[in-house]
Order: structure tokens, then sequence, then C-alpha cells
């Protein structure tokens, strides 16, 4: 029988995963990512239905409702399938916390190994805990554990131009702008132009977390 984690995940099927990672010390307190629980449920549907104008100006259009796809009863079906794609390889999904309490959700998805070793990355902080670094230290803690255990090369980003703030959370992280994608994505029914941003290992050689921490936007417990 495989071992398996407090959370239910199999050990060592795919590196890097699943994994705790954290905490780092912010402005707005002690940030860390671990994989998502089933008992997310209501503190995830309570930050959407609350956060629904801060959050769907970004998010990508989907069918249904926002209270139908956010309500307590969405999220089980949400988490099987989030763990069905990291227990395959495909993803690696992290909840966000800040003080041990929910936060947001952190995302690495369509993870592609052989020659290319690349993924995406994606991340939503709830409104009240926005500002202070907390976005910008799960994204360090991620790229780190993306460039070492789980052993990818390149990670990249997409934002909307308008997104002042999640662009300043990838360029603080040390993602490099690349480009624009011009209607690139269905966001709030219309197709939206995104920059797009990337980073390699040999961009942070040190480690992303090192050099937040470096520019003081964020330290060890």
């Amino acid at each position: 029988m495989q071992p398996t984690d407090l959370d239910g995940l199999p050990i060592g099927r795919h590196p890097g995963w699943p994994a705790r990672l954290g905490p780092l010390i912010t402005a707005r307190g002690s940030v860390a990512l671990r994989p998502p629980r089933l008992a997310d449920a209501g503190a995830w549907s309570r930050t959407r239905l609350s956060d629904r104008d801060y959050l769907q100006e970004w998010e990508p259009t989907a069918f249904g409702g926002w209270q139908e796809r956010n309500s307590r009863m969405a999220w089980p079906a949400q988490w099987i399938a989030l763990r069905g794609m990291a227990r395959r390889g495909q993803m690696l999904p992290f909840a966000i916390t800040v003080d041990g309490a929910f936060a947001g959700q952190l995302t690495v998805g369509n993870i592609v190994r052989g020659a290319l070793r690349s993924a995406w990355i994606g991340y939503w902080v709830a409104q009240d805990k926005a500002g202070g670094g907390i976005a910008t230290a799960a994204v360090a803690l991620a790229t780190d554990h993306c460039f070492r255990r789980v052993g990818l090369h390149r990670l990249e980003a997409t934002v909307r131009p308008e997104n002042d703030r999640s662009v300043r959370v990838l360029e603080k992280a040390g993602f490099r702008h690349e480009g624009l994608f011009k209607r690139y994505l269905d966001v709030a029914g219309a197709w939206r132009d995104h920059y797009v941003y990337g980073l390699t290992t040999e961009d942070v050689p040190d480690g992303a977390v090192f050099r937040l921490i470096r520019a003081g936007g964020a330290s060890r417990p």
C-alpha cells in the first residue's frame, strides 16, 4: 500500500508533490503554501463570494453564475479535480495561508517535462489580504520549489496590462516582461490582451526567495 501524507495524497509519485512550503514573514503575516483540503470549502466559498467584484474582473469567463460556481457545494468537485491533476503530475495546486488561515490559491499548471520542463503559474489572494507582499511571497516560494524539487526550467505567467497589482507581484518575484498576447483570453466576457512574463532558473541562481529577502520584501521566521 502506497504511503500518503496528512492530506491523503500519495508520497513520491511525482517530483515535489505533495509539498508544504514556507513560511515567509511579510508585513501582513506569515505566508505559507500547502495542498488544498476538502475542509477549505467554507473559507474558500466565503472569500470568493465576498470578493466577487475584486476577483471577477481578472478571471477567465466560465459557465454558470458566480454564486453557483463559488458556493460551498462547488468546492468538493474542484478539490477532487485539483487533487487528481496533482496526482498525475499535471499541476501543483496550493492553498495560500496567512498565519495559518486560508487566504487564496496558487496554481502551477500545464506542467511539461522532457526537453521543455515548463509550466504556468497563477494566483489570487483575498481582498482584505491584498498588499503587504503576500502574493509575492507565495510566488517566490512556489518558484523555488518548481526550479528545485520539481525540476522545471521555466515558469510563465500572463496578466492583463490593467492589473497593476499583479504586474508588481511578478516583477518583485523576478519575472521579466516578454511581450504582449493580443486578445489572448476571454476574461469578464471579452477577449483581453495579456502581458506575458517569464522566468528561468538562470534568472534567479540564488532563488526567488533569496532575491525577495535581499530586497526587503520578506524574511525567514
